[in-house]
């Protein structure tokens, strides 16, 4: 059955219709105009159509740079960015993480190496965290094994290494993987971190963190909708749920309604 047509899209039809019921420009009976999008947009009367679906807003965009054991990178991931994608739905925010943060790549004898802020084990952290994504694919697979790796004590746990037997309650990268991504090859993103893949991974990272515009000074490091300013960095450290809910353009859900969270401690300046 067709929409109902308003009373005011009739009325408008009386007043610019050539011929009875046909508005300039459109082949489409009166009774017609709201019966889709497409339809009300030819003939001109989409704003008097409230039954009509209203176009899906684009969700809010973040990039996240950042270090595998930067203290303030791991704190606003577990305090902020993880909780506020929990509460969220999927079509509000789109998150890209790219572990990298300060390092530095080099060329040493023809093959690229990286040094790392915190030390060869960040770095290792990064490439175990970017095959990660890699072998996963999707996000909702492998952000939750990544805030249970920076929730934990050892980032850097060999993926296929027991758990310590002395303290069962801390994660450890293959606890992670069984627990949110048991479909996961740990294998798989093992040999990813041993061969060249992994190096791949990183030297791509390396390059989009360079490529930032502005260059990044410290991480965490945050864009939103393609931009960094320092306000919107202050305001996604200070309350992303409250930035994001903010920003978009849609409907906004019952979550938009909560607290500010925690603020996170200065971040890690290169």
């Amino acid at each position: 059955m067709a929409p109902t047509v308003p009373l005011a899209v009739l009325a408008l039809a009386a007043l610019v219709a050539p011929g009875f019921g046909v508005a300039p420009g459109c082949d489409y009976p009166a009774h017609r105009w709201c019966s889709s999008r497409d339809i009300a947009v030819a003939c001109q009367v989409e704003s008097h159509c409230p039954s009509l679906p209203r176009p899906a807003a684009a969700p809010v965009e973040l990039s996240l740079y950042y270090e595998s054991l930067c203290p303030a990178c791991r704190e606003f991931l577990i305090l902020e960015l993880f909780p506020t994608w929990l509460l969220l739905p999927e079509e509000m925010l789109n998150i890209t993480l790219v572990p990298y943060g300060n390092a530095q790549e080099r060329n040493v004898s023809g093959k690229l190496d990286f040094e790392c802020q915190h030390g060869p084990e960040e770095c290792l952290g990064n490439m175990m965290e970017a095959c990660l994504m890699h072998e996963a694919k999707n996000f909702s697979t492998y952000f939750p094994v990544i805030f249970c790796l920076e929730s934990g004590s050892s980032v850097t746990k060999n993926l296929k290494a027991s758990c310590p037997p002395d303290r069962p309650h801390v994660p450890c990268a293959r606890q992670c993987l069984q627990i949110y991504a048991p479909e996961v090859d740990s294998g798989r993103v093992t040999a990813c971190v041993q061969g060249d893949t992994g190096v791949a991974l990183m030297h791509h990272n390396a390059q989009v963190t360079e490529a930032l515009d502005p260059p990044h000074q410290y991480v965490p490091w945050i864009t939103v909708n393609g931009k960094h300013t320092e306000e919107l960095q202050a305001q996604a450290q200070a309350s992303l749920l409250g930035l994001v809910c903010h920003l978009y353009q849609g409907k906004k859900p019952e979550a938009c309604g909560g607290s500010k969270a925690p603020k996170v401690p200065s971040g890690c300046r290169r």
